[in-house]
């Protein structure tokens, strides 16, 4: 449905007032016929624009028990709206509207639809930090304190202890296997999620049930990729306009979206192929390309953005667009490997086109979140890389020199570590900056801080980023 079809609101999206809508408006499947195969857990705006768009164009009828894990914002916007919300498709120069019915289910900080056996698939978008693990080295926090709570009993609250309570509930009930699968921006994902899962089972003793996942469960790893700012009243306002029904569950998304999945579904799995997503052997390939190449920038976007008062990633793409370019070109391209026919060049065009949207208004201090566990994913590797190839990472470097300033001079910074970045660089030079934060092994390992090359274009660029904190670099 086009901006060019205004309409006026009089009720609120539900399934009883959009199968009185005309037919254009109604979703592709009708929700009453969907099955619930599907429990995801982290039902935000990614998963509703993204995954969730994925099964309803798959066509085969799967639907979605969404979960949401720390608020009940999602569940009071959509339980209303029977799970009914709309995607905003916006390009630089339309909108398009449309109603998604995949989510059929909706429940708070519980997982246990996990153990029926219709249910097949799991699919989890819990950002980063949700999976209470070591940046630096894929490891469970066994001392942190919610997996400890989780440990000794109750009802658990993060998500690895929702997937292994969970996991243990359907191996009881012999409901059959499994698969869980991540779709959040770490390496090697899939298999990260299995080895914290099966730190937890472990620490539990649980020696059964670790048997039984090893042989009913797999975690195949993905590639997900589409631009999804905060919905805004301003969005809600547009979504009534053009579907002409109060929606306040309405999502914001781009054009592009991509999914690449490795094909492990031990008890079958909806056709995302014919929605366009990749099944392949092995996503690695696409893996690193996407996390160094559009994390990476988006990030560098997004820290020199902010310092500078860019509110958006467009305008910080208008006034530092040199730097993702380079930083693709220069340092990140080098050190990954090409998978046959993918046109690398027209990816980084496409990227750089994306960042540059302005209708998506994608704000830098969003992406600016959560540094500390996005750069061990984003930027570090291709520091890494080019220093084991004797090369200088400039514009890696220069990221990540942003970032430290960031920590110093946020008004809010919002990290799980920010308590610790902050005494870290509290009345410190821009010299001590960098020592003390490289200090911190569960971001920066060990190797990096030893690393003279890495500390001096650290310093040099937090010098010169220090002078100008409006982002003259």
């Amino acid at each position: 449905m086009s901006a060019s079809r205004p309409a006026e609101a009089t009720a609120r999206l539900s399934l009883r007032t959009l199968l009185r809508a005309p037919a254009a408006m109604r979703p592709r499947l009708d929700p009453r016929g969907l099955r619930i195969g599907i429990v995801h857990l982290g039902v935000g705006a990614f998963h509703r624009a993204h995954q969730a768009v994925f099964t309803e164009d798959a066509g085969d009828g799967w639907g979605i028990c969404g979960v949401s894990q720390r608020s009940r914002t999602v569940i009071d916007q959509l339980a209303p709206q029977d799970g009914l919300y709309t995607v905003l498709t916006r390009s630089a120069s339309e909108v398009d509207a449309r109603v998604i019915g995949a989510v059929r289910e909706l429940r708070f900080a519980d997982a246990s639809r996990i153990a029926d056996p219709a249910v097949r698939v799991v699919t989890l978008t819990v950002t980063e930090k949700g999976y209470r693990h070591d940046p630096a080295t894929g490891r469970l926090r066994l001392h942190n304190k919610g997996i400890q709570a989780d440990l000794a009993g109750g009802a658990p609250r993060t998500v690895v202890g929702q997937l292994a309570r969970a996991l243990a509930a359907r191996m009881d009930a012999d409901a059959g296997p499994l698969a869980v699968v991540s779709c959040d921006n770490l390496a090697h994902n899939g298999r990260m999620l299995a080895g914290l899962v099966g730190e937890f089972v472990a620490a539990l003793r649980e020696e059964r049930l670790a048997e039984w996942i090893a042989a009913q469960v797999s975690f195949p790893s993905t590639v997900v990729d589409r631009i999804v700012p905060a919905t805004t009243l301003g969005d809600l306002a547009e979504a009534r306009r053009l579907i002409g029904l109060y929606d306040f569950g309405a999502v914001v998304t781009e054009p592009f979206k991509q999914w690449v999945i490795e094909d492990e579904f031990p008890a079958g799995r909806p056709a995302w192929e014919q929605a366009g997503a990749l099944l392949t052997a092995d996503v690695t390939p696409y893996e690193v390309i996407k996390l160094r190449m559009l994390n990476g920038s988006h990030s560098a976007l997004a820290y020199l953005g902010a310092l500078a008062g860019c509110e958006t990633i467009a305008e910080a793409m208008a006034r530092f667009g040199e730097v993702p370019r380079r930083l693709m070109s220069d340092d990140v391209l080098p050190t990954v490997d090409v998978p046959g026919r993918f046109d690398i060049a027209a990816y980084q065009q496409q990227l750089l086109d994306r960042f540059a949207n302005p209708a998506l208004r994608h704000r830098t201090v969003q992406v600016a979140m959560d540094g500390s566990q996005k750069l061990p994913q984003r930027l570090l590797p291709t520091v890494r890389a080019r220093r084991a190839a004797g090369a200088e990472p400039r514009w890696a470097a220069l990221a990540v020199a942003a970032w430290m300033r960031w920590v110093c001079v946020a008004p809010e910074l919002d990290d799980p570590m920010a308590d610790r970045l902050r005494a870290a660089v509290a009345g410190a030079s821009p010299e001590q900056v960098v020592d003390r934060l490289l200090a911190i092994p569960e971001i920066f390992g060990a190797d990096l801080r030893e690393d003279a090359v890495v500390r001096d274009l650290l310093v040099d660029d937090l010098q010169r980023i220090t002078v100008s904190v409006e982002g003259a670099v």
